[in-house]
């Protein structure tokens, strides 16, 4: 229904997979170490990353400011008045303001799409509504929304508990909290794509960093795997993802649209996940630790256990700061699947201004609601231990493992149809197409290519999967270990081969649109 107008502020956007980017980072590298620059690294991050976020629409820098400003101010009022009701409209003032520029800016266009329909509303170049559709989407405005609102609410909450623990990292001075959470809102490697920062565990690690501190192995290792997950997976595996889009999987058989499909899945994960941990790697080099976003996701056996894997920084900020408040599962069965379905479909609409992305959450919510009402979400989060009764023999622990997470995956990948496809018929029309197509042949062509650049992904996941960690665990002798590392020496000096020679067409990051 309807149409859309607007355009994501984002086309000039500094790629971590950039020669610019590279090229930028080496100069803010260099200035940042270099001895009499010592006492202004934060200055100089915050100028660093002021220029990084208006590369790609200057005018929207000011957005980013008027965020900053916000949530320096109401988190700063917070932690210095003694009075419990002031310091709570403060708080609330300051939630709020970061909701309204959020919805005005996000959601606004969807907004006035909806009620246009509805009341067959003109959209005329010159209308109110036309104003609204035109409205620009600042890219990375939901990750650093959501970290102005940490920081509000933790000072808040902190305050509540004990005046010495949020003035930790609340300075008494205005001017050097303003610098600060200019530093934490706008700290350039996760401002576009999180991973999602909390105030309490950034603030303490601003101080001045050295140059022999850097934690070289762990960095070569994150931007490694990072760019390799991005440039050799996922650009290489859009171009066959791509005919999943509508019409073109029309044309395509049963078993060609799993495979694409499968690939889908696999791309997104290596997108986002590549992402990550660019972002976390740039982040050490600097001298600071931001939280890691995923762990091994697709090895999950539950769904509740996959949003415990899958972008860990919004999930638990999703729990936190909404989930708990609306008082999580401690006021019954019904209020607690309420809770679910309510904090799903948030968090689905927080992904996209679209219908389709609240359809995804409450698909989520609603798996996670039958799963703790059938207490799967209990029973298939942990193996039993080596030693314990509850042992199965080794290949029965293996299907049963196996089994279950291929079952989440198949519903996991089933719910990024409505990423593929954002239009919820065609999305429909696909699994229609699925049972209608099953006498054609399969497409070798997409096939083929889509299992060799997915494979990587499964063979990462593989020394996570339960069964063999446990095999690991009873072999944990000084040889076994000895052969694990030189198999990571091996696959990272693989991974970083195919960076330079099987990298694919440079493509933004899927989550750019978030």
């Amino acid at each position: 229904m309807g149409y859309s107008l607007r355009k994501k502020a984002k086309s000039q956007t500094m790629l971590f997979n950039s020669i610019e980017f590279l090229v930028f980072f080496a100069i803010v590298f260099t200035i940042y170490y270099f001895p009499p620059f010592q006492k202004l690294q934060v200055p100089i991050l915050i100028i660093a990353s002021c220029i990084f976020y208006s590369w790609s629409a200057p005018a929207l820098l000011l957005i980013l400011l008027l965020s900053i400003i916000i949530n320096a101010t109401a988190s700063f009022q917070v932690a210095r008045i003694s009075d419990k009701k002031q310091r709570f409209y403060w708080a609330l003032s300051g939630v709020v303001l970061n909701v309204l520029i959020l919805s005005l800016f996000k959601y606004a266009g969807l907004l006035t799409d909806f009620v246009a329909d509805v009341f067959n509303i003109a959209r005329t170049e010159g209308s109110i509504a036309y104003l609204f559709l035109k409205l620009p989407l600042p890219i990375g405005i939901s990750f650093y929304t959501f970290e102005g609102i940490s920081l509000i609410v933790d000072v808040l909450t902190q305050k509540d508990k004990s005046e010495t623990e949020s003035n930790a990292y609340v300075s008494p001075n205005f001017t050097q909290h303003l610098l600060n959470t200019s530093f934490f809102i706008s700290f350039f490697p996760n401002l576009l794509s999180g991973p999602i920062l909390k105030s309490k565990t950034f603030y303490p690690q601003i101080a001045p960093k050295y140059f022999k501190d850097i934690p070289l192995n762990f960095i070569f290792q994150s931007l490694v795997v990072g760019y390799f997950l991005k440039m050799v997976i996922a650009d290489n595996l859009k171009d066959y993802t791509f005919w999943i889009s509508f019409p073109y999987y029309q044309g395509f058989g049963t078993i060609t649209n799993l495979t694409l499909l499968f690939g889908y899945s696999i791309q997104i994960f290596a997108d986002f996940a590549g992402y990550s941990l660019i972002a976390i790697g740039f982040a050490a080099a600097l001298g600071y630790q931001i939280p890691d976003n995923f762990d091994f996701p697709y090895i999950s056996r539950s769904l509740s256990e996959f949003w415990r894997r899958w972008h860990i920084s919004l999930s638990t900020w999703l729990r936190d700061y909404l989930y708990f408040p609306l008082g999580g599962n401690r006021q019954g069965k019904i209020r607690t699947y309420v809770n679910l379905m309510t904090v799903m479909t948030l968090g689905g609409l927080w992904h996209g201004a679209a219908w389709s992305y609240a359809v995804w959450g409450i698909y989520h919510g609603f798996g996670l609601a039958v799963e703790r009402f059938f207490g799967f979400d209990k029973s298939k989060n942990k193996s039993p231990e080596p030693d314990s009764a509850e042992t199965k023999p080794i290949w029965l622990q293996l299907l049963f493992d196996s089994l279950s997470v291929l079952g989440i995956f198949s519903f996991v990948s089933v719910g990024w149809l409505l990423f593929k496809l954002p239009r919820f018929e065609e999305a429909v029309d696909f699994v229609v197409t699925l049972v209608r197509n099953y006498k054609v042949k399969p497409g070798w062509s997409h096939i083929i290519p889509t299992l060799i650049f997915s494979i990587p992904v499964v063979i990462y996941h593989i020394p996570h999967f339960p069964t063999w960690q446990n095999l690991m665990e009873q072999d944990s002798n000084k040889n076994g270990q000895k052969v694990w590392s030189l198999y990571q020496d091996l696959a990272l000096g693989i991974m970083l081969a195919m960076i330079f020679l099987n990298s694919g067409s440079s493509k933004q990051f899927i989550y750019f649109q978030f």
